[in-house]
């Protein structure tokens, strides 16, 4: 749930209030293909608890060229969120420094300074990460709870009919879902996170699959509740161009000093996610190297004994990134990021949803059932789906950043 709730929730009402009512249909399609990706995840922790995730799960079935192919999508996933993360971060400091937030160069600036901020922090040693995650994570649930029971209170149907506003969306409705469907799965991106470290967990093949699916429950719970409160409380062509939803939510039912408040803890939230994924994205590559599908550097330890090679990597990428994409404004910017991660956190989705079919006819003493057939089914079948609903743009930027690892592979390989 740490993981899950991060930057997302917090911005993503801004992302979808254009699509109104037709963005309801889209989180309970993402919420749906993502419970049963968390069960597909379960049960591919039952049959093999071993730690590296989606990764492990794709070398096993299909072989190493698959194995790293799913490593190279799932590392450009955290650093192109991580980019997306430190973006919302800076939208919900606009109660304090609206002059910066709504300038798109320093905007950027800024959220680029707080990815090389956390960088050091975790560079510096995993007690002090740990410390910063701790605190961060228990603040996050607050304004969610708060708005969100708030505004399902002062519910307001007319902000949730099943049409776009004027001048967005497609005007068909099926593509309109499509696409309201991809943005929204960017909140459950981290659903797998709790297979990543199975080996070092008590009782992996029991413990990691409950994790996995109950976890993913009560974050569809919390997004569901906090989404439909903040576009309740707020018109639907303003909330579209907020950089802070939660924020302005909460000053149209507490006022301006609440809406400080909210806007702090979000960002604070958001603060707390990109610190626990700046940890992820150095450690998930050294597993790799360690298996000898990525360069040996990135498998090193600093005398900190941090991987800090791995982490100044992604910060640049993540740098790259952001300031190519600043004159967006700060949504857009947002809304481009977390399209992109999102495909390409769909690749190893993907290829892990009929995994266990292949895993299954190497160990028949597996448990398979119809259930387990018909959940890898709907696993895959959103997986594709979603990757439909990117758009051609992410789409096109997405295949060229999968397919740059294989050269990483050829010279890894030889």
């Amino acid at each position: 749930m740490g993981n899950m709730i991060g930057s997302g929730v917090f911005l993503l009402p801004a992302a979808l209030a254009p699509y109104r009512g037709v963005s309801l249909l889209g989180w309970i399609i993402s919420a749906g293909g993502s419970i049963a990706l968390a069960l597909t995840f379960a049960r591919l922790a039952r049959m093999h608890p071993s730690s590296g995730g989606p990764y492990v799960y794709t070398r096993l079935a299909y072989g190493d060229l698959a194995g790293f192919l799913v490593a190279w999508g799932y590392w450009i996933s955290i650093w192109t969120a991580n980019a997306a993360i430190a973006v919302a971060f800076v939208g919900y400091l606009d109660p304090s420094i609206p002059s910066i937030v709504r300038t798109p160069a320093l905007g950027a600036a800024l959220a680029i300074a707080v990815i090389w901020l956390l960088t050091l922090v975790n560079a510096l040693g995993v007690h002090i990460a740990g410390r910063v995650q701790i605190v961060t994570t228990a603040l996050k649930l607050m304004p969610l709870i708060v708005v969100g029971i708030a505004g399902i209170i002062a519910f307001e149907p007319s902000h949730f009919v099943m049409a776009p506003i004027a001048g967005a969306g497609t005007g068909h409705l099926g593509r309109d879902i499509l696409a309201t469907a991809t943005l929204s799965l960017w909140a459950f991106v981290g659903l797998e996170s709790a297979t990543i470290p199975a080996r070092d967990t008590v009782d992996a093949g029991r413990t990691v699959p409950r994790a996995t699916v109950v976890g993913t429950l009560l974050t569809t719970a919390v997004y569901l509740v906090a989404t439909i409160g903040v576009m309740s409380l707020i018109d639907p062509a303003t909330l579209a161009q907020s950089p802070a939803p939660f924020a302005d939510a909460g000053r149209t039912i507490f006022g301006s000093r609440a809406a400080a408040i909210i806007a702090l803890g979000a960002a604070i939230s958001c603060f707390g996610a990109l610190n626990g994924w700046v940890l992820v994205v150095g450690q998930f590559p050294r597993t790799i190297a360690q298996d000898g599908l990525l360069p040996p550097a990135f498998a090193r330890l600093s005398r900190r004994g941090t991987p800090a090679f791995a982490m100044v990597v992604a910060a640049c990428l993540s740098t790259v990134l952001v300031a190519m994409n600043f004159t967006r404004g700060l949504v857009a910017l947002f809304t481009f990021v977390i399209l992109l991660s999102t495909l390409s956190v769909l690749v190893p989705y993907t290829f892990c949803s009929l995994a266990g079919f292949i895993l299954h006819r190497r160990n028949p003493a597996a448990i398979w059932s119809a259930g387990a057939t018909l959940t890898c089914a709907i696993a895959f079948a959103y997986a594709l789906f979603a990757i439909g609903g990117a758009g051609a743009e992410v789409v096109f930027w997405g295949f060229l950043f999968l397919l740059s690892g294989l050269g990483v592979y050829a010279i890894v390989a030889r």
